[in-house]
């Protein structure tokens, strides 16, 4: 029978996109194998994945997309959006062995790979004889802190948001408590035990895969390898086969206006960006989900005023709900109501505001873009390593903190937005961390690391680089035994 690759991911267009990108290389390296991408229901709609996954079947007629049975949720309020993910992940599970039972029929499957926020399905692989390696959509460093949770659960009674001394993570740079990943924050939460859960059951995997590359997280990376991270267990090979982004910058995963110009369909926001001078504008985008409220919106643009920068600025509605991020269908904002007075008018010569969406990755990749104020998810920070461009660092949700920490402090890719207690960042701090990026002196040393990681990852990327050379393993490790 033909030779067949499951993945697994979590029914987000972010998790989604990055297994995407992990079954192309997949097809490049072995042409032959068929991929079978299963597909939950959407836990909320943050991004519209039809267009896009229309859009992989007519390129890559050997990636198939299997959508599940709707699941109905128990619950229309939490505290984080990924309890909705993890409910519907739950009700789904039988529905996955079905489908894992159906497609090994007519194919013989070689693995399973499982997005560790699906972790609930390594039990069916075990018991279906299927080998699986979980998929870790974030960095090197977050895998640290996740493989290390249940020994630090061990080690105190304390949440972690209320620790205030720093902790002591094998790889990483001192963390507090509050930088952990936003659903590890209260160990009572629902998040909190699953993703507890989940950790113990990690190494039992037959592998783990990291979207990152060797040199951007070395030290961690091999931390995690000699097994510092999981001390009373094995640790899984580890096959770091990044950098995961999209690769066509104008792939639309959500609702947005950056318009088309009326010169043949190039985004409006690029053709503005032809106009500006080399490396002079500064991006600010906050991922799919980002939101700010409108006095923080307010704050932003003031910074962005004084700061005398040119800028491209992707705004949204403030958030309608407590939990504070779009998981739900975004109307265009009033651009008038939501920033200051005369704002629009008074910037109009060095800025642009598009409404909800833009062309990221082109953007990045713009000439013209000189820095990036970034929420730290991890596609968004490597989409902006792959481009050379330097970052201000503002995390909103999920790992976000702990990246800020990472591009910081070790990696040196960032600068550091500052907030208070409630986590409102000033005009004055906005106005100091843009200037900073675009004219300090570490702004400067910022940027020329930025360009030679860039190098770096198109290296790790190229023949015989370190990303394929793991990915050659892995596919390797699926071979049967003799």
């Amino acid at each position: 029978m033909e030779e067949a690759i499951v993945l697994y991911p979590s029914p987000t267009i972010g998790h989604l996109i990055s297994l995407v990108e992990l079954s192309k290389l997949l097809l490049n390296h072995k042409s032959s194998l068929s991929i079978h991408i299963l597909l939950p229901t959407e836990p909320y709609s943050a991004g519209k994945m039809d267009t896009y996954i229309a859009a992989i079947s007519a390129t890559y007629p050997s990636i198939k997309f299997h959508h599940l049975p709707t699941v109905t949720l128990s619950t229309t309020t939490a505290t984080h959006h990924e309890t909705f993910i993890l409910e519907v992940l739950r009700l789904s599970k039988p529905l996955i062995r079905e489908q894992l039972l159906s497609i090994s029929k007519k194919y013989t499957i070689r693995g399973i790979i499982i997005d560790f926020l699906c972790t609930s399905g390594l039990s069916l692989a075990t018991e279906l004889n299927i080998p699986a390696y979980i998929y870790i959509t974030s960095c090197a460093s977050f895998l640290a802190s996740y493989l290390y949770l249940p020994t630090l659960h061990e080690k105190t009674t304390k949440s972690f948001r209320d620790i205030k001394e720093f902790l002591d993570i094998p790889g990483l740079p001192p963390l507090r408590g509050t930088d952990m990943v936003k659903p590890f924050l209260d160990r009572d939460d629902d998040a909190y035990i699953n993703f507890l859960d989940f950790a113990i059951q990690t190494p039992q995997a037959k592998g783990i895969i990291v979207n990152t590359f060797e040199v951007l997280e070395s030290e961690v990376i091999k931390t995690i390898s000699d097994g510092l991270c999981v001390p009373n267990n094995c640790t899984p090979p580890l096959f770091c086969v990044g950098p995961l982004i999209l690769a066509d910058g104008r792939q639309r995963t959500g609702g947005g206006s950056c318009k088309s110009s009326s010169d043949g369909g190039v985004p409006e926001c690029l053709t503005w960006l032809d106009s500006q001078p080399s490396q002079s504008v500064v991006f600010l985008c906050f991922g799919s989900l980002g939101l700010f409220s409108k006095e923080q919106l307010k704050e932003i643009a003031t910074g962005l005023e004084r700061s005398g920068q040119r800028f491209l600025w992707v705004v949204r509605n403030p958030p309608a709900d407590n939990i504070g991020v779009a998981i739900t269908p975004q109307s265009d904002p009033d651009l008038d109501s939501l920033l200051p007075d005369g704002f629009l008018e008074r910037t109009k010569e060095r800025g642009l505001v598009v409404k909800l969406w833009a062309p990221q990755v082109e953007i990045l990749n713009h000439s013209s873009t000189g820095g990036f104020v970034t929420h730290c998810g991890w596609n968004s920070t490597l989409e902006a390593v792959c481009a050379g461009v330097p970052l201000v660092a503002w995390p909103l949700y999920a790992e976000q903190r702990l990246n800020r920490v990472v591009l910081v402090e070790e990696m040196k890719l960032a600068l550091s937005m500052n907030e208070s207690e409630d986590g409102f960042v000033s005009a004055d701090e906005v106005e100091k961390k843009v200037r900073g990026l675009m004219e300090s002196e570490e702004g400067k040393l910022i940027r020329e690391r930025a360009i030679a990681m860039k190098n770096a990852a198109k290296a790790a990327m190229d023949e015989g680089g370190s990303s394929p050379v793991a990915l050659s393993k892995l596919v390797q490790s699926w071979k049967p035994e003799k």
